[in-house]
């Protein structure tokens, strides 16, 4: 791109150049005398940033509710005294993935045992709560690839609309025959603004992506670490002499 300023710096004219005019409205002027190409560039574009916002939106809202919503799960299930008493309201916490790992290792202990005595397959809890902890990660990192791929490939697509520019500008000079900087600035800084709109369609998006992959991660590292936390709370009222695990709530552990 140097090289090829530099180039067209050797055709400048030797007449003054006109004053400049304001970036908003020649950007405007720029965007509407643009070719079809561009254009067309400039509409994928466009679509795919509208596409990538409405997923960013989307999952900021969704994790915001996780959060908060783990939290209060959190609190209700360290306060309880049963099992049983955060089976009957879990559904309130829903948003929170941490209910899921409850669900399902509450629905495998009932299975075995009826809700009452101790379980009688730690090993098959503990597949549960992987399972459901892996069921709630995928859901939660749906559509985060659509942000990867449109912040690795919206650069691209503005650059080929640049590229094609540039070739319209030059192809417009040979034929009109007039090798000045005057002739085919214009073209040049029309193509331009394909690029400058491919990165502010992608910025958004990788920024988005990374911050919504390790929240992701951090979520996986929350469901492992109350999984462990519900199976050691069922192992200790297990072995505890006249405790039921059905009434495994921190709040018997004194």
């Amino acid at each position: 791109m140097i090289s090829l300023l530099s180039a067209l710096l050797l055709f400048q004219d030797t007449n003054p150049v006109a004053p400049p005019t304001n970036s908003g409205s020649a950007i405007l002027e720029m965007i509407q005398n643009s070719g079809v190409i561009a254009m067309t560039v400039l509409g994928v574009l466009l679509v795919a940033s509208l596409f990538s916002w409405a997923i960013i939106l989307g999952k900021w809202v969704a994790f915001r509710r996780a959060r908060a919503q783990s939290h209060r799960f959190l609190r209700a299930f360290r306060k309880a005294n049963r099992l049983q008493e955060i089976a009957t309201v879990s559904e309130q916490f829903k948003p929170s993935p941490l209910v899921n790992v409850f669900d399902e290792v509450y629905e495998t202990y009932r299975r075995q045992t009826g809700g009452f005595g101790p379980p009688r397959n730690i090993t098959a809890l503990e597949r549960a709560g992987q399972t459901a902890a892996s069921e709630s990660l995928t859901a939660m990192e749906q559509r985060l690839t659509w942000l990867a791929s449109i912040g690795s490939i919206a650069p691209f697509v503005g650059l080929f609309g640049t590229v094609m520019g540039i070739v319209d500008a030059f192809h417009g000079l040979g034929t009109e025959g007039t090798a000045t900087l005057r002739a085919v600035a214009p073209g040049v800084s029309e193509a331009l603004i394909t690029t400058a709109a491919g990165l502010l369609v992608a910025i958004p998006a990788v920024v988005a992506y990374n911050q919504f992959t390790a929240r992701c991660r951090d979520f996986a590292a929350r469901m492992d670490d109350f999984a462990r936390e519900l199976l050691n709370s069922m192992e200790e009222a297990a072995l505890a002499p006249g405790q039921d695990p059905g009434e495994a709530g921190r709040g018997l552990h004194k």
